[in-house]
Parts: C-alpha cells; sequence; structure tokens
C-alpha cells in the first residue's frame, strides 16, 4: 500500500506532546543527540509549566525537527513500511530531509538553529508580522496585498497556501495592518493576527536567507532515499545543488501546501501519516482533498492504529 509521510512545523508544538512514546530507544537516542549537539535538554523543556521557552523561535525549530525525526524513527523501530514521498510544512520539511536520508541528523540540528537565528535578526521585534485570513480565495488574497504593497511602499504577501480558503500573509508590521483591514472589507470571513514576530516566508527573510546559503556551502548532503517535495516548487529533486537552493528559497517564499498535497494525491497515494506532534496539517488535508485519509503519529495509541490500518 502507497502512503505518505508529512511533518509539522512551528505551531504544532505544545507542553508534554509526545508523552506516551518518548521511552523508546530510538526516541530518546534523537532527544539525547539533540542535547549532545546544541545544549539544550528539550525533554525538560517540553515538562516545564508555561509554553514561553518551547515557543521561542531558536528553541522550536530544533524542538520540531527532532520531534519529527524521532517520531519516523519510532515508525520504521515498529516496523513500519516506508512511504513512497515525504513532505514538511516549512520547517518540517527539514525533518523530511533528514528522514529521507539527505542531512545528517547532526548537522540539520545546527542548520536548523541558524535558521531560526537569521529569522529573529532578519526583521526587529515588532516590525514585522504575520495574519491568518479564512474565507478568501488565494487570488483575492494576493491581489489585496499587491495593492497594498504599491500603496505603501512597505511588504506584504501571502505567504502559507495552506487550504482552500485559509491563507497567511506576512510582511511588515504597518502593510499587514492595512491588508487585514482591506481584507476585511472584501469579504475574508476571519483575519487574524498570528502571535510570532517573524515575517516568515516573506522577502523580508531574504538577508536569512544568504546567511542559511552561507551554512549550507560546508554540508554535505547525500541523494534522498524517499522522494521529497519541496514547498517552495512542489518538486522533488535529486540534485543536491537543488535541494539546498529550495532550502533557500523556501525562506522568502510561499509554502504551496494545497499544491503539495494535491500532487501526493496524484501520486496515487490515499494515506497521509502526519509525523510529528499535534494534528494541523491533517486538519489542513481534509479541507485540501477529502479522498486522503490521514492518519496521526503523536502517541501509543495513533501509532498502533496506523500500524494496524496500513497492514490491511
Amino acid at each position: 500500500m502507497s502512503f505518505a509521510f508529512i511533518f509539522p512545523g512551528q505551531g504544532s508544538q505544545s507542553l508534554k506532546m509526545l508523552d506516551g512514546i518518548l521511552d523508546f530507544p530510538d526516541t530518546k537516542k534523537v532527544f539525547s543527540k539533540a542535547k549532545e549537539v546544541l545544549g539544550v535538554d528539550f525533554l525538560a523543556m517540553l515538562q516545564e509549566e508555561t509554553v514561553d521557552n518551547i515557543n521561542q523561535t531558536v528553541n522550536t525549530q530544533p524542538l520540531m525537527l527532532a520531534s519529527g525525526y524521532a517520531t519516523y524513527l519510532l515508525w520504521r523501530e515498529h516496523k513500519g513500511a516506508k512511504p513512497v514521498v515525504m513532505a514538511g510544512h516549512s520547517l518540517g520539511e527539514w525533518t523530511a530531509l533528514v528522514a529521507s536520508g539527505v542531512i545528517p541528523f547532526r548537522d540539520a540540528l545546527k542548520l536548523v538553529k541558524l535558521r531560526a537565528l537569521a529569522m529573529q535578526e532578519a526583521v526587529p521585534v515588532g516590525e514585522g508580522a504575520m495574519a491568518a485570513v479564512l474565507g478568501l480565495d488565494n487570488d483575492a488574497v494576493i491581489k489585496i496585498c499587491t495593492e497594498i504593497e504599491k500603496s505603501s511602499g512597505e511588504i506584504v504577501s501571502g505567504v502559507n497556501f495552506n487550504s482552500p480558503g485559509q491563507v497567511v500573509i506576512a510582511g511588515n508590521k504597518k502593510a499587514v495592518d492595512l491588508a487585514m483591514t482591506a481584507l476585511k472589507e472584501n469579504g475574508a470571513k476571519k483575519v487574524q493576527l498570528l502571535p510570532v514576530s517573524v515575517p516568515a516566508h516573506s522577502k523580508l527573510m531574504l538577508p536569512a536567507s544568504k546567511k542559511l546559503a552561507s551554512a549550507l556551502a560546508s554540508v554535505e548532503f547525500r541523494a534522498p532515499q524517499v522522494k521529497v517535495l519541496h514547498n517552495y516548487d512542489t518538486r522533488s529533486h535529486t540534485n543536491l545543488v537543488l535541494i539546498k537552493e529550495a532550502l533557500v528559497k523556501q525562506l522568502y517564499s510561499p509554502v504551496l501546501w494545497s499544491e503539495t498535497i494535491n500532487k501526493i494525491a496524484d501520486m496515487h497515494v490515499s494515506q497521509i501519516l502526519e509525523c510529528g506532534p499535534g494534528k494541523v496539517l491533517s486538519g489542513l488535508n481534509k479541507r485540501i482533498n477529502s479522498n486522503i485519509v490521514s492518519y496521526n503519529l503523536h502517541n501509543q495509541a495513533d501509532l498502533d492504529k496506523a500500524l494496524a490500518e496500513l497492514k490491511k
């Protein structure tokens, strides 16, 4: 049976996530390696009383990488079959590349921490913003953002095309505020500012992309063992130079998630496993393509269900 793996990104983290599957040997090894490489005890952080630390971008990105990769190894530890294709939402694309054997986990940890720091440094706190837009189609959101950019002289654009009628915009705070008002006036059902300060996947991330490109130049990639669809162009690449370019361009380009899921469906894949904490991507997938059955792998019960169902 052909199926795909998808990996969540920033926003799916929560305290005590993955409780119940953290005692498996491979899972422990992953978090032990993360602590060794970055000097951060993510498992202890997950047991804290507040989300302050896990919600700091510099912690969230390596935490989500480790969580997704640990979950994938747990699947393989339980003799789960190999997927035919993988993808990840934003930071999750890095997890997919690690699981596919392209980037060694140790190197990926260092790179995503650098990525997070570069993103934070690119735009001072308070000068960038992101907002979720519900109830307008992609073209309408793009048109309004383009008009605001021209009139304001600042940056705002659609950056996450998550599902039909759900788009995230990002850019300079002033331009985002203007776009939010215009979007509401033009029929958006809901426009909500997101609790983040980094305008990810907008052109404001160009300085961060240059730092990432410089760091990637010295890291050895390997050919993917499983196809990985990239956020930037929804294509899979075997050329290692193109894979690195896709990761760099992803920083300042939209996440084409709806297109990615439909492309997976076009590959005659009807089952998708969300590999990591939360069920955010599974919810999006149902709205993108109702023919796809989604499974989650963030606790023992979900793991057992997926293993049983995909052996039928």
